[in-house]
């Protein structure tokens, strides 16, 4: 093999080792095999334009226009002239594809489905970058230059993905890059001729070339160093600077939290992807509760965070800094003494099921009593947790402030700050300008701010005719907002989003809040918080009150008492402290339920051990060396795509094994077998539905997965034996689980179409499991070690003051 055909393969490799951090962002990721093929055509193209030869634009010009080609017959072939020249049809086409790519990487979560304009921009993006790389490394010969654009890869997938695209993608982008330099630098070196590092590697025999008793000459063995120290740094370094986010190898739990100590950032994030889903769920299965002092709990909204960064699309939270919990908290902005408040504790308790990495609290909290790895946000006075940290069966206290300020307080609030009106009032030009006009409309005769804003919310609680409905389409684009103005229907997201801006539009700063209504009372006291309960409502700031709630949602939740005609009533009474909730004392590590939503626990995490970077050794001289390391490369790149089809036929052969001696030991098997009946739907694109009985997935198994006869009773009996293991007093285990579930397999199997069968057998959907393990003992080690260094740390303090006394008083 040639050199350069060695350094065209290796290009090829390295684009399709860095698109790889893609993979996570699209559900199904059939598109990368769309790419495989497409690339390796193109980089084919210029191995035979570069043997003619040819000039070296031409080359590029040739691999362009094939790729041009290859698209256009892949995403164009009804407008294509003959079903491959592309005319002005096909890029009228693309434009259209993109387009609407765009829009649907701006409305869905990760992972978005795989519409025809995602797919062209991935397929497209992975060619265009692949092209430059084969360009820059192969026939240009400037290898190093090749890893800008395998960055710009990278980094989309790293930005898109909000957690650094993963430690797994970044060590296949950064291996792909290496392996391309070792290939341009051992080219380079065949041209150069003898290079004599030394005598022959034994008598009578002719030295190499490249051989040398002292092992690697400088060249080779400089740049193994550089790119060694390179990937290192990269790795490590951005684990003890406090303003960056966390290293490479954290995981999603991070959620975009940098820093240890009082610095760091915390990360635009937009919840509410997650907020009309829980609104819709089947079963309002109850994820907090709480016990409060509080004679009323109509204003204990659990306030999660707040969105304030308005783009006329939609809102998020801003880029802001971050510090440790101060105790107590500082004092609300703009809170004047004069404004009635009342100080309540809280004692609040989250399910296990219930992992995510903002806090609910009362707004606005003025102390919070908690453990784990939590930090403050100021502006919005919310916590979030810290490199990994989830509220999944967190117990906490909160002491919070119920503020009661009167409609002339409101009335009278002077103008607000210059800095906080600049921030809070901004509105984007593509804001439709029947947003503001009918803010006019509807204040009209207002004589001040809060008589506006009292006269929105009326607007949309009760004057505007306007509906409550959770089944209506958020939306997106910058006339989402108009659409519902002028249908007059949705849930608490677009009424919320909508008086915000017109509230902005007046010049009233204002935000997005999302938590929780405060849920139902209980018989023993005590509050409870469910899905159903998810909620999202507007603040508005008045200067002498500070940001204050209106619910311009009709149906839902309580209008606050000052935005009525009457007087706030004055039945608030002193604090109190609470019963102590009857479940355990807060946990002090963090972890990860099983029941915890897929989309909450997404591929990510951290290592158990940093990968380590091992010097060649030199007495058998570089060509050995470099063989070994690609090889070695070679055989990782080989193998890595099979991991999870050896994982899971190994997890598949101990779950199905003997079914145990015991009661007990054929429970366990019978719970496995279960298990691997819904991971194996899951692998054919079934996801786990937690919160259904046995008996409703298994029917939504046989429905989805269109089974019937005796795959579709396998089914049904491994539920019926599941339910007998779960409630029955002595559980009537039947045989055959085992056939059952092979039966269940073979049905799925048969039902899903080719390209099913071979994502469910390469790339298991269910292999995500390991990714999750791997990251909770990440985080219990870490957890370990900072618990050992903080006690070994206490008592190396201990010990430093009684040695001085022994040596005063032996002086």
């Amino acid at each position: 093999m040639s050199g350069r055909t060695r350094l065209a393969l290796c290009a090829t490799a390295a684009t399709l080792m860095a698109s790889s951090a893609l993979l996570p962002l699209v559900d199904p990721a059939t598109w990368y095999l769309q790419a495989v093929i497409l690339l390796a055509l193109q980089s084919g193209v210029g191995a035979l334009t570069r043997r003619i030869p040819l000039a070296r634009p031409v080359t590029v010009a040739v691999q362009a226009l094939v790729t041009l080609l290859l698209l256009t017959l892949v995403f164009a072939r009804e407008q294509a002239i003959a079903g491959v020249l592309p005319g002005p049809e096909v890029f009228q086409r693309f434009g259209v594809l993109l387009q609407a790519g765009g829009d649907d990487v701006g409305r869905y979560a990760i992972p978005a489905p795989l519409s025809d304009g995602i797919r062209l921009m991935l397929v497209g993006g992975v060619l265009v970058i692949g092209l430059a790389v084969d360009a820059l490394a192969v026939t240009f010969r400037t290898a190093a230059p090749a890893g800008l654009p395998l960055l710009a890869l990278y980094s989309v997938a790293a930005g898109l993905s909000g957690d650094g695209a993963g430690w797994l993608w970044f060590l296949l982008a950064s291996a792909g890059y290496l392996l391309l330099l070792l290939a341009e630098g051992r080219d380079r070196l065949s041209q150069w001729g003898r290079v004599f590092g030394g005598a022959a590697r034994a008598p009578g025999r002719v030295s190499g070339g490249l051989e040398s008793n002292t092992g690697a000459i400088a060249p080779v063995r400089t740049g193994r160093r550089i790119g060694a120290v390179a990937l290192g740094v990269a790795l490590v370094v951005p684990l003890g600077l406090p303003a960056l986010d966390g290293g490479l190898l954290d995981g999603p739990g991070g959620a975009g939290v940098g820093g240890r100590g009082g610095g760091g950032t915390i990360s635009a994030v937009n919840p509410l992807v997650a907020l009309q889903d829980s609104l819709n769920q089947p079963e309002d299965r109850e994820v907090i509760s709480y016990r409060t002092n509080a004679e009323q709990t109509d204003e204990m909204y659990l306030r999660i965070v707040s969105l304030d960064q308005f783009d006329g699309t939609t809102w998020k939270t801003t880029v802001r800094s971050i510090e440790d919990v101060p105790l107590p908290l500082p004092e609300p902005r703009g809170l004047n003494p004069d404004v009635r408040r009342t100080e309540v504790q809280t004692n609040i308790s989250a399910a296990e099921s219930y992992a995510q990495n903002w806090l609910p609290m009362p707004f606005p909290a003025s102390q919070v009593e908690i453990d784990g790895r939590w930090r403050f946000e100021p502006v919005g006075r919310a916590l979030v947790g810290d490199r990994g940290q989830t509220t999944s069966g967190a117990q906490y206290k909160v002491k919070s402030l119920i503020v009661e300020p009167t409609a002339e307080q409101l009335a009278n609030a002077p103008a607000p700050p210059a800095d906080l009106a600049r921030e809070f009032t901004k509105v984007p030009d593509s804001l439709p300008g029947v947003v503001a006009n009918t803010a006019r409309k509807v204040t009209k005769g207002a004589a001040n701010p809060y008589e506006q804003a009292v006269k929105l919310q009326d607007y949309f609680a009760s004057d505007g005719g306007f509906t409550y409905n959770t089944q209506v389409r958020a939306g997106s684009g910058p006339a989402a907002i108009g659409r519902f103005l002028e249908q007059k229907e949705g849930f608490c997201v677009h009424f919320s989003f909508a008086m915000a801006s017109m509230a902005r539009t007046l010049g009233i700063p204002a935000r997005v809040a999302v938590g929780f209504t405060p849920g139902s009372a209980q018989a023993d006291g005590t509050m409870s918080v469910g899905l159903r309960d998810a909620h999202a409502w507007p603040e508005l700031y008045f200067e002498g009150v500070g940001w204050t709630r209106f619910e311009p949602t009709p149906t839902r939740g309580s209008v606050p008492d000052y935005t009525r005609s009457d007087s706030p009533s004055d039945g608030a009474s002193d604090p109190a402290a609470p019963e102590p909730s009857a479940s355990a004392e807060p946990s002090t590590a963090p972890s990860a339920s099983d029941s915890c939503p897929p989309d909450q626990r997404k591929q990510g995490g951290c290592s158990s051990a940093a990968p380590q970077v091992v010097a060649g050794s030199g007495g058998e001289g570089p060509p050995l060396a470099m063989i070994v390391g690609v090889g070695l490369a070679a055989l990782l790149i080989l193998t890595v795509p099979f991991l999870p089809l050896l994982w899971r036929t190994r997890v598949r052969a101990v779950r199905l094994g003997a079914t145990g001696r015991t009661e007990a030991d054929s429970a366990a098997r019978t719970l496995a077998a279960w298990l691997e009946v819904i991971d194996t739907a899951w692998d054919h694109g079934i996801e786990p539905d937690e919160s259904q009985t046995p008996r409703k997935a298994a029917a939504r198994i046989v429905r989805i997965g269109e089974l019937s006869g005796d795959p579709a009773e396998a089914v049904h009996r491994v539920a019926a034996a599941v339910e007998q293991v779960l409630y029955a007093p002595r559980p009537q285990l039947p045989a055959g689980l085992s056939e059952d579930v092979r039966r269940v397999r073979d049905g799925l199997r048969a039902s899903a179409n080719r390209a099913a069968r071979l994502r469910a057998t390469l790339a298991p959907r269910s292999a995500a499991r390991v990714v999750w393990a791997a990251s909770d003992r990440w985080a219990a080690f870490r957890t370990r070690c900072g618990e050992r260094l903080g006690s070994w740390w206490a008592t190396l303090l201990k010990r430093g003051p009684s040695r001085r006394a022994q040596a005063e008083q032996q002086g």
